[in-house]
């Protein structure tokens, strides 16, 4: 365990050292706050409707009641994260299903919220990707192929609002495990982060126990986030991928989700899916 947490540590220093440089492009001078504000609003624009909100579950868009329980672990997540230094959160599940991309997404517009933040949305679940299909819009090329090298970000990513850019994929990968391993994702992801400064990284991650998708990337995240869903996910699976995320990563907490019942004791409504 000691071992671990060198790795990861020496990880993330290692990530911090390259982001202080700027692009890892040859040590190039990092854009000020105003280019990287023109980055950003370069980008193409998307909108959810009342209805496409309705039927995706996306209740974080504009605050109030039924955002309650996002703007919670949004609070909590940022207050651990912030302590900690860190920026990358992977978010899985134990198997499909659970409700992991529709957590992803208000967790990302919960933080958008708070204007001083640039947060960055990444479909990285390579076999199913849902993002494009829930959110709308319109994208030239893949997230994927960005990673290939065969696109750029601006190609496969749009943005709602000022501050929250997603990165989508039109179709699966061809070979998302072998992908999501290679060193060279991990180096463009560096020099993305570098280019695009984003505050907070919110990686949709494939489930853990559908592939091996995973297990080669998350040593990369900071951190992780277990959605797990009511009546149906087991306590023993709950408990192997606890012990399986621990060993890669930083476990920040378990989510239950698709609560049928609501806890009218506390002030908000809990358990709304």
């Amino acid at each position: 365990m000691e071992r671990l947490e060198a790795a990861l540590a020496k990880a993330r220093e290692m990530r911090q050292s390259a982001l202080g440089a700027g692009p890892l492009d040859g040590g190039t001078k990092a854009a000020s706050p105003a280019a990287i504000d023109t980055l950003w609003s370069s980008l193409p624009e998307f909108h959810v409707d009342e209805d496409r909100a309705h039927k995706y579950r996306i209740t974080a868009l504009r605050g109030g009641k039924d955002a309650g329980p996002y703007d919670m672990l949004r609070s909590r997540t940022m207050r651990a994260m912030k302590e900690k230094g860190w920026r990358r959160l992977a978010i899985t599940s134990p198997d499909p299903g659970c409700g992991k991309t529709t957590i992803s997404m208000n967790l990302a517009f919960s933080l958008a919220r708070q204007k001083d933040l640039r947060v960055m949305l990444v479909d990285l679940d390579l076999r199913r990707p849902s993002l494009l299909k829930a959110l709308g819009g319109s994208v030239r090329s893949s997230f994927w192929e960005a990673l290939e090298r065969k696109a750029d970000l601006a190609d496969c990513a749009m943005r709602y609002g000022d501050n929250l850019l997603v990165a989508m994929n039109k179709a699966p990968a061809s070979h998302p495990a072998e992908l999501l391993q290679s060193p060279q994702t991990i180096t463009v992801l560096h020099e993305i982060e570098a280019q695009w400064r984003p505050d907070i990284l919110i990686f949709d991650m494939s489930p853990l126990l559908a592939s091996d998708d995973n297990l080669g990337f998350l040593g990369n995240c900071d951190s992780a986030l277990l959605v797990t869903a009511s009546e149906s996910t087991t306590m023993s699976n709950i408990d192997l991928c606890e012990k399986e995320l621990a060993g890669l990563t930083n476990v920040l907490g378990i989510v239950l989700n698709k609560c049928r019942y609501q806890d009218d004791s506390v002030g908000y409504t809990y358990g709304q899916y």
